[in-house]
């Protein structure tokens, strides 16, 4: 195991409860968690950006984003689990393509994103479909909607579209993180860029009526 990978473990040790038990709490710790990660963010994303409207632009991204993740969360004190399961399933998008990507390697997925590979959104759709699966179970539903699992299906792949989109402007801007403030994860943009664009299409689904 190099040096990299021992870091990003016991940074995902320490910040995932920490995280969970924040989103799980809610209220005003929620809220000053939430305004802190937007700040941050915004810094991370100002300090890489060389062109002004492009910079602009994407402050406002950001700011559609927070506010989708604070109207999912806050809407009322049972949306914990709503907002929970996205945060799972960002998670084992995550960690499934790392996993596979690693270890099969293969064919790239795109050019934008070198470090992407097929196998790597193989391992992304697998392990959000499991994680979706079992947390199904969990919350002991008495029935499967096959429209939530064709939903899950595009919240992975999303999340993956997210995680691309950043990588590309990174390596545009020849950086390799967006900060060093998570050690062995880089910022906090390189950590929740998945969940970025999940948020945002949840929020437009859920006006839409296609999801509840």
């Amino acid at each position: 195991m190099n040096s990299e990978f021992i870091k990003r473990i016991l940074s995902s040790i320490i910040l995932l409860p920490l995280t969970f038990f924040i989103v799980i709490e809610g209220s005003f710790l929620f809220v000053i968690f939430l305004v802190i990660c937007f700040f941050i963010s915004i810094y991370e994303w100002n300090n890489m950006s060389k062109n002004k409207k492009y910079r602009i632009a994407g402050l406002f991204f950001l700011l559609i984003s927070f506010l989708s993740i604070y109207n999912l969360r806050l809407n009322s004190n049972e949306n914990y689990l709503l907002f929970t399961y996205i945060i799972i399933i960002c998670i084992s998008t995550d960690i499934g393509g790392y996993v596979f990507g690693n270890i099969f390697k293969g064919p790239k997925l795109t050019n934008y994103s070198p470090n992407k590979t097929i196998s790597g959104l193989l391992g992304s759709i697998m392990f959000s479909q499991s994680s979706f699966l079992i947390l199904y179970l969990f919350l002991d539903y008495n029935y499967l909607d096959l429209k939530l699992i064709i939903v899950q299906f595009f919240l992975c792949i999303i999340s993956v579209f997210g995680d691309i989109f950043f990588s590309y402007i990174k390596r545009i801007n020849n950086i390799k993180d967006y900060s060093n403030l998570i050690p062995g994860h880089g910022g906090i943009l390189d950590r929740i860029d998945g969940m970025i664009f999940v948020v945002i299409f949840y929020n437009l689904a859920s006006l839409k009526n296609v999801i509840q």
